[in-house]
């Protein structure tokens, strides 16, 4: 895999997590919960990762570093409790695409305060050296990160004693939901 800044990854993954958004948004009926599925596993091993990874760089290079990574935390937080609610009520609960809704609005919040306030400020205090060095700690963060969310683990310190747990856990429930043939 070629070298790439970790900025330009997140921000690329705000795509792709706009595109899926859009992906569930625009599923047929059948496959709705197949659409949401694969957004909550991007929005979960994306999350993980900067909290794990982004985060606590930037606590530590950022003037007020802590007041804006606070800022972030709080917002993913917030949106891991709403997508845990979505997934626990179900795609066929009346109240699904209104949740939906008020989920994209937040994370389309959250992901422009990274952008606007976080990414900046970070790529002007950290070298070419370090972007590519987290940009490889994001990606091997996310191959071990939790599929599903797990609100009250934003910190760097609970990532790291819960998070390999939870993602065996994840995956190990996806694999016999799949043998099963459920969703």
């Amino acid at each position: 895999m070629a070298e790439q800044d970790v900025i330009d990854l997140l921000v690329a993954q705000h795509g792709r997590i706009r595109d899926l958004f859009d992906e569930v948004e625009q599923a047929p009926v059948e496959n709705v919960g197949e659409a949401f599925d694969r957004l909550t596993r991007m929005l979960s091993v994306h999350e993980t990762a900067e909290e794990e990874i982004v985060h606590p760089y930037a606590r530590r290079k950022l003037d007020n570093g802590q007041g804006v990574v606070a800022d972030r935390l709080a917002e993913e937080n917030k949106a891991k409790r709403l997508l845990l609610d979505l997934h626990k009520a179900g795609v066929d609960d009346p109240r699904f695409w209104d949740g939906l809704a008020e989920l994209r609005t937040f994370v389309t919040v959250h992901a422009r305060g990274e952008e606007r306030y976080e990414f900046p400020r970070l790529r002007a205090n950290t070298s070419t050296v370090e972007r590519r060095a987290m940009a490889a700690a994001v990606r091997a963060a996310e191959s071990l990160a939790p599929v599903r969310p797990h609100p009250g683990t934003e910190s760097a310190a609970m990532n790291m004693l819960m998070g390999t747990p939870l993602a065996l856990m994840d995956r190990a429930r996806e694999m016999i939901r799949k043998a099963l043939g459920k969703r």
